[in-house]
């Protein structure tokens, strides 16, 4: 993995080590137990929600726990790891066919819709996760995390990066690291459907991003600017990490790697660059991701 001469430290939040292996456990605890305590959700309600695979993986986890029986709508676009944890916990899954295996803004379209069958038949509870403001207290103790591991002898976060999906991972960190001093707030997609930076969408490959909307939880206060990354250039600093650094992450921590990587040359020395490596490599061991 190539460095730039002169370029700024990047530091990289590891989030694989939660009990499903990525960040959306926080996302998922913070929705159900935030709806008990509203009774929004109530003993033994059937939850649903359409997702890519690790928000369904964490609610999966979260309701096996606490005795919901869940219902979830995903693609075989994504990993079929995540599918299989999914059913490993008890989740009844729904698997909406993609185009050749293409992420796209119409596969969320009819993934939206299943949910919509299953609400109506077995008045189910939605969690919701592109709209759901209780996810950002999920991510905001992601962010307060960062502060204290960064923190001691004056240090700042200088810039945070990340790409979004729904948002709520960006916007609950963002906000929590600006109380910390953070300069400077930076969205990232793929370059292949830069709805944030053209106001378009298109097919891609980095599982977890990228859906086909401007996510509702991104906020013009969360974010500064938005960049795009080329697609095949996120996905090279997979290997490197997990063989020269030790993080074994997914397609969207190497797109956040990779952007990382611009902006940390961009401001040069002195200065941090924070980025998150959302999940563990395990759950893409099946696709081309570490094949060299």
């Amino acid at each position: 993995m190539s460095y730039p001469r002169g370029a700024a430290d990047i530091l990289v939040k590891v989030e694989g080590t939660n009990p499903t292996g990525s960040y959306k456990d926080r996302m998922a605890l913070a929705m159900i137990e935030s709806a008990e305590r509203r009774g929004t959700l109530r003993p033994g309600q059937r939850v649903v929600e359409f997702t890519g695979g690790s928000t369904g993986s964490s609610l999966a986890f979260v309701c096996a726990v606490k005795g919901y029986p869940l219902s979830i709508v995903t693609s075989d676009a994504f990993a079929p790891e995540k599918l299989r944890t999914m059913r490993a916990f008890g989740a009844d899954v729904t698997v909406v066919p993609s185009d050749e295996g293409r992420i796209t803004p119409e596969l969320f379209v009819r993934m939206r819709g299943e949910v919509d069958r299953i609400i109506e038949r077995d008045e189910a509870f939605w969690t919701d996760q592109f709209h759901n403001l209780d996810a950002l207290n999920g991510y905001a103790e992601l962010g307060r995390e960062i502060l204290r591991q960064t923190g001691g002898d004056g240090v700042t976060v200088d810039v945070f990066c990340a790409a979004v999906g729904t948002a709520g991972m960006f916007a609950g960190v963002s906000t929590a690291l600006r109380k910390g001093g953070l300069v400077r707030a930076v969205a990232l997609e793929p370059t292949s459907s830069p709805m944030l930076t053209a106001g378009t969408a298109g097919p891609h490959r980095v599982e977890g991003v990228a859906t086909g909307i401007i996510p509702p939880l991104l906020t013009a206060d969360t974010f500064d600017e938005a960049r795009t990354v080329d697609e095949e250039e996120a996905r090279r600093p997979a290997l490197p990490l997990a063989r020269q650094e030790g993080i074994f992450t997914g397609t969207s921590g190497a797109l956040n790697v990779a952007g990382a990587l611009h902006l940390a040359g961009e401001i040069g020395e002195g200065q941090i660059v924070v980025t998150v490596a959302p999940d563990t490599g395990l759950k893409y061991l099946t696709g081309d991701l570490f094949i060299d």
